[in-house]
């Protein structure tokens, strides 16, 4: 048998070498990220102004051999600017919402805060690529649920109550008058307590079946002073057939291993006029099509637990977080509903309105 070699090309081996090297640059950097985050280096920067290394490192109460370093690595990453004749590194106010503004949709520290558990969980991953079986969301490192929590909010916060609702047919009209509304898979209940609070005649119920998620769901109502939302451990299937008005899932419904059972059964839960909403991760149809940056992050989160989790449930139908929307009309149709329509769109997020 005789093989061919593709001729080697220098100038693309160069530009993949140079791709890689800022890749890791990324990984290394990420941890330098979640410190910064945590000890409030950047939001020291953001409301100071340009600062030496010894002035941060007074602001933040740090050690300034520390922040130097570490300033160091942000200039070099291009996510500090620096000025060497003054000897100060700044905070470019572009940068602020992507580093330092905790209620920015588009704050990044969260999605570097999910590399600590996605690398403590490989090891997991990598065997489940030898055995085909799943890694279920309750065995993932404790750090991944308040870091999930944590990117999605912000999302939420943004275009929930003032874009996705008003999107759906008559929704919104029922959550103003009194509505029964389920979320599913609500994880730390986010998106429940700021529905509750944005419709305080309406009654919510948050079901996951995370018993640490709910208890955590349980205590951000007690501080957010909502009187209206209780939270209950339950699998999407296990949703007790309450004739709701409204029920949303969020960003969860390409993690489940029987997509289909699980939406005939929501229908089943929902009042004959009812109505379901879907938020899912943007996506288009093709994979030619998702090969972008943003397709990129959801491929990856979809690689080490979306993926994982649908093959450790009941059922084979392991939808991956770009499902897409045609994928996603055919399991609605397939679970008996009967329309099925993008309501609204974001940048990261489709809003899928369904009906029995």
């Amino acid at each position: 048998m005789t093989t061919t070699t593709a001729p080697f090309d220098q100038a693309k081996f160069e530009a993949a070498l140079g791709r890689l090297l800022n890749d890791v640059g990324s990984v290394i950097t990420a941890a330098s990220v979640i410190t910064g985050d945590k000890l409030g280096l950047y939001k020291a920067l953001a409301s100071g102004g340009p600062m030496t290394s010894e002035e941060l490192a007074q602001n933040t109460q740090t050690h300034e051999r520390y922040v130097r370093e570490w300033l160091a690595n942000q200039a070099a990453a291009g996510y500090l600017d620096y000025d060497p004749a003054a000897r100060r590194f700044s905070l470019p106010a572009e940068h602020i919402p992507l580093l330092a503004d905790d209620a920015s949709e588009v704050n990044m520290c969260g999605m570097f805060g999910m590399g600590q558990p996605l690398f403590a969980d490989e090891p997991k991953i990598t065997q489940a690529f030898r055995t085909g079986k799943g890694v279920a969301w309750d065995e993932h490192d404790h750090r991944l649920y308040t870091s999930t929590d944590r990117i999605f909010r912000n999302g939420y916060a943004a275009h929930l109550v003032q874009e996705w609702i008003p999107a759906l047919d008559g929704a919104e009209a029922k959550l103003r008058t009194g509505a029964s509304v389920a979320d599913v898979g609500c994880g730390h209940g986010s998106s429940t307590i700021l529905m509750a609070k944005a419709y305080p005649m309406s009654r919510f119920v948050g079901y996951d079946y995370h018993l640490p998620s709910i208890e955590a769901a349980r205590q951000a109502a007690q501080r957010a002073g909502v009187d209206n939302v209780v939270f209950e451990v339950a699998s999407a299937k296990e949703l007790p057939a309450r004739n709701f008005d409204l029920i949303c899932c969020f960003d969860c419904v390409h993690d489940m291993g029987d997509p289909i059972g699980v939406l005939a059964h929501i229908r089943s839960a929902l009042k004959p006029n009812g109505t379901l909403m879907m938020v899912e991760p943007y996506a288009c149809d093709t994979l030619e099509e998702n090969l972008t940056p943003v397709g990129r992050v959801f491929y990856g989160a979809s690689t080490m637990i979306c993926t994982p989790a649908a093959l450790a449930q009941d059922g084979d139908l392991a939808l991956g977080a770009q499902a897409g929307e045609a994928r996603m009309r055919d399991v609605a149709y397939q679970a008996g509903f009967t329309t099925f329509r993008r309501a609204t769109a974001t940048p990261f997020n489709l809003i899928y309105e369904a009906r029995p």
